[in-house]
């Protein structure tokens, strides 16, 4: 196994924050108009023709295979019941709290990474996480007495994304980036077809629609690409905890085009999150046990 590079890792992890970025501002844009499996189907259909293309005109597709099929759909079925619920609570919840709530996947990561991938849970990734998950709490303290459906949705996504991130993280040991691509689209679009037309009817996009939904194809792909390269490159304890960093990126976005409320406790709880991100970064100088 090569030696982990957090540095180029955190590279990677801005390029998938700037398109998880951009796939929350279209998929609030579209959250009207269709339902969370619509979005997901229309995401993949996207996304699937996208790696079609690029892997067809570079010879990539020649990487994928059947390999790991069993993780292939554990990864997928865990990110696909995770970005629903995200999407459901991304159109009902300020920018702000979703991605807080979001944000307790680092921590769910950092506990579940012993017992998926056999990685060694550090003391200073474990004080990351902890110092990060206390800015997360800080930014949702009015909630804290009681979960609303929304915030309970944006909850259960981050158990999702963990799993996600951690059989992500196991099919980089065997598996191309352009073979996880391949079968993240195409099983996600199974999924969001059977389940969009479980009820019969599926919407198709309209003219003021399609913009939006080809943005959501092209910055998921994107994002997951990207992340994909940061967990090839460096741990899951190391990787996932600097997607904090979405947190004030996305605040930032609420205010400037949702007026949605900024509060010193806000950017406190920020603050911490770029603390915790900080020291998750900061090259290890001998082996920790």
């Amino acid at each position: 196994m090569n030696e982990a590079q957090p540095l180029r890792a955190g590279l990677w992890m801005l390029a998938a924050i700037g398109s998880f970025s951009t796939m929350a501002v279209a998929g609030r844009a579209v959250s009207l108009a269709h339902d969370t499996f619509e979005i997901l189907l229309y995401r993949s259909i996207v996304s699937f023709g996208i790696v079609m293309i690029v892997g067809g005109t570079t010879g990539a597709l020649r990487q994928v295979n059947t390999q790991n099929m069993r993780l292939h759909l554990l990864r997928n079925t865990a990110h696909f019941i995770g970005q629903n619920l995200w999407f459901y609570a991304l159109a009902l919840l300020p920018l702000a709290q979703v991605i807080a709530l979001e944000f307790t996947s680092p921590i769910w990561v950092a506990l579940l990474a012993p017992l998926v991938l056999g990685e060694m849970l550090t003391r200073r990734a474990g004080f990351a996480a902890l110092v990060g998950f206390l800015g997360v709490v800080i930014v949702v303290r009015p909630e804290i007495g009681g979960l609303s459906p929304p915030m309970f949705a944006a909850l259960a996504s981050a158990i999702g994304f963990a799993f996600s991130a951690l059989f992500t993280r196991k099919l980089t040991r065997t598996a191309s980036i352009t073979c996880i691509m391949f079968w993240l689209t195409l099983m996600q679009a199974i999924m969001g077809l059977l389940c969009a037309g479980a009820d019969g009817q599926i919407t198709l996009p309209t003219a003021q629609a399609m913009p939006w939904l080809a943005l959501i194809g092209l910055s998921g792909l994107t994002a997951h690409f990207c992340l994909s390269n940061a967990l090839s490159l460096a741990p899951a304890t190391t990787v996932m905890p600097m997607d904090f960093l979405r947190l004030p990126v996305l605040t930032l976005i609420g205010l400037l085009l949702y007026g949605e409320p900024v509060d010193a406790l806000v950017i406190l709880g920020a603050a911490l999150i770029f603390v915790a991100n900080w020291l998750n970064l900061r090259p290890t100088r001998r082996i920790e046990r």
